[in-house]
This record gives structure tokens, C-alpha cells and sequence, in this order.
């Protein structure tokens, strides 16, 4: 080999070693991104546990796979404290968020995410009951999951108003609250659309077992809550949203549990 080949030979090596140390330096400083994560099946099961499962936790992985700049991680919260936790500074997003959940006044900025799930009423399957069933809950046993904003109760979420002005049994488990009404224990469930969709296809028998209603409590649209310092801007997370749905990403994630994945607002 010439002289001058070694020499080319050793600047490539050492530019490429160069490029990993700055490449590895570049990564080490990626900013943190901290999301509360609240139990909300399918969206986010069991955070409090260490669990990594759910739509939260894969949307996480695709946002950090598909750049470096920033870093997500999840950070353990519950549905009652979630916007104390972001107006406190423990958390910079919360995900999957709609107006009509009490946010309205709390500082922040928003980002339309582009994503549609519904809350629906289901009962047991009994020969001759329909969709007329579902007409009036004043007479109906209610399994609601606790802290949640349903609109037939005027988004009011308090379990003391539940229990006062309605047959409420209250719970932190739409699979219990769905195998109280295959029991006949309640007789009304709400559920969201993505839920129940993800319980059918693992309990299968149950489709029979269930009446599904056509008549929707909510249909809600999913926004993104960021802190007013967040390291991240509304206007960044947005864009990087917008490359995981041009590549297909978020209806990777979300289709299966029949998300419906909207155009860009």
C-alpha cells in the first residue's frame, strides 16, 4: 500500500470513529421528554407497575425511533392527578386529551392528534332486546370506569355525583365492568370503541354474549396537552406526528384498535 493510501485508510478511520463518538455525544444530549402515563386501557395499561404495554408505549418507541433530537419516556400518573402533574412540571405532555375533559383552564399548549375513539353502552345479549335498550338509563345498573368524563352525565366525573344521581357501580377495570354485564351483576357498561375492540378479539365467545349499542355516549378527538416550558414546542411534536402518519406509524398503532386515524388537521 502507498503512503498516500495509508493515509487515506487513516483519515476514513478516523473520521469514522470520529462520526460515532459525536453521533453517540449527540444522542447522550437528546432532550427528555417526560409523557404521563395514566391507566387508560388499551391506551396505557398499568404504567404504575413498570408495564410496557399498551398504544402510549409503542407511539413512545415510534416517536423515538423516527428522530434523536428528543428522548420520550413515560412518567407513572393517575387519571384524577394528571394535570396536576403537568402544571407542576413532573410531566411536559399529556396524550390523548379532549376539551370536553375539564383542561380548558389550565395553562398550556395544544396539538391536534388527529385521532377519533368513541365511548359506547353495552348490555347482555337476551333474546328479543335491541337497540331500544339502550334508550334510557334511569332504570339501568351502571358499570363506569371511576374518573373518567362520561357526556350523559354532563362530563362530571366526581364519584359522589355518580353514585347520587345514578345506579353506578364504579370501577378501575372496563374487563371487570364487561364480565359484570355477561353475569347480569349491572346492566349497562360504557366502554370505548378501542377497548372493546381489543377484549372481543381476546374473549371471542363474548360477542355473542354482548349487545353492542348503536347509540354513541361520546365521540371524542385526541389532543395533546404540552406544558407552556415543555423542552418540546406544540409546533415540533406536531411535525414529528405528522411524519409517523405520512409513514404509515400511527395507523400501524392505532388502526387495529379501531382509532380512526384522521387527515392532518
Amino acid at each position: 500500500m502507498s503512503s498516500s493510501s495509508r493515509v487515506k485508510t487513516a483519515l476514513h478511520c478516523v473520521s469514522f470513529a470520529l462520526f460515532w463518538v459525536l453521533g453517540a455525544a449527540w444522542a447522550d444530549e437528546a432532550v427528555e421528554v417526560r409523557i404521563g402515563a395514566a391507566h387508560f386501557p388499551p391506551y396505557t395499561q398499568h404504567p404504575e407497575r413498570g408495564a410496557d404495554s399498551g398504544l402510549l408505549q409503542q407511539l413512545a418507541q415510534s416517536l423515538n425511533q423516527c428522530q434523536q433530537r428528543f428522548r420520550f419516556i413515560l412518567v407513572p400518573t393517575s387519571i384524577p392527578r394528571r394535570f396536576a402533574d403537568l402544571q407542576q412540571g413532573r410531566t411536559d405532555l399529556a396524550i390523548f386529551e379532549n376539551p370536553a375533559w375539564g383542561w380548558q383552564q389550565i395553562a398550556h399548549q395544544r396539538v391536534d392528534m388527529a385521532l377519533e375513539d368513541a365511548e359506547v353502552f353495552v348490555a347482555r345479549q337476551l333474546p328479543g332486546r335491541g337497540q331500544a335498550y339502550f334508550d334510557t338509563l334511569a332504570d339501568k345498573r351502571l358499570a363506569l370506569f371511576s374518573g373518567y368524563h362520561y357526556a350523559f352525565a354532563g362530563f362530571n366525573a366526581e364519584r359522589r355525583y355518580l353514585l347520587q344521581h345514578f345506579n353506578a357501580n364504579l370501577s378501575y377495570s372496563h374487563e371487570s365492568n364487561l364480565a359484570m354485564v355477561e353475569r347480569g351483576r349491572v346492566d349497562v357498561a360504557l366502554v370505548s370503541r378501542s377497548y372493546l375492540s381489543d377484549y372481543l378479539a381476546r374473549h371471542p365467545r363474548s360477542t355473542a354474549r354482548l349487545l353492542v349499542s348503536e347509540r354513541v355516549d361520546q365521540v371524542y378527538r385526541h389532543y395533546a396537552l404540552l406544558r407552556p416550558a415543555a423542552p418540546i414546542s406544540a409546533a415540533q411534536f406536531a411535525e414529528l406526528l405528522e411524519r409517523l402518519r405520512a409513514e404509515g406509524e400511527l395507523t400501524r398503532i392505532f388502526a387495529p384498535y379501531q382509532i380512526a386515524v384522521l387527515p392532518r388537521p
